[in-house]
């Protein structure tokens, strides 16, 4: 028997326990009725962020950005056309690093755009630089175990 998947909310931060075969149903958090699986690119704050990375079930892939940056809002599209291709089965997620410079240096972010993956709780790789969705794509299937 699998065991349930704990997806954290990326609009309330709720940690929410997801039986494995509902995953592809559509599940919502319990606490504010967000989608917990889309295939949508979810806005972050400091303290979502750092639940989303730290404890969700399913992989995480954040772009770090800022408004100001021109391969930033030029990747953006991508981002979002690769986030698409993975139905809900890879989290993608945003955040603004002038709004929210600690998030940066405690990162250690040198350069954006970049994209961070994480997979149980910890950083498993970094791809830098504005990039098309097929190279998003490739990136997060060569380093992370994406659910069937």
């Amino acid at each position: 028997m699998t065991e349930p998947a704990k997806l954290i909310c990326a609009t309330c931060g709720q940690a929410n326990r997801v039986p494995a075969a509902k995953l592809s149903a559509g599940p919502i958090c319990g606490t504010c009725g967000a989608k917990l699986v889309d295939a949508k690119v979810a806005a972050l704050d400091p303290t979502t962020h750092a639940k989303l990375v730290k404890g969700h079930g399913l992989p995480v892939i954040v772009d770090y950005w800022a408004p100001w940056c021109g391969p930033c809002r030029q990747m953006a599209p991508e981002f979002a056309k690769a986030a698409q291709g993975f139905g809900g089965k890879v989290r993608f997620a945003k955040i603004d690093t002038q709004d929210h410079p600690g998030v940066s240096q405690k990162l250690n972010i040198r350069g954006i755009p970049l994209l961070i993956l994480y997979q149980n709780g910890r950083e498993v790789a970094r791809l830098t630089g504005s990039r098309p969705a097929a190279e998003i794509t490739g990136f997060i299937r060569s380093n992370a175990r994406v659910p069937a």
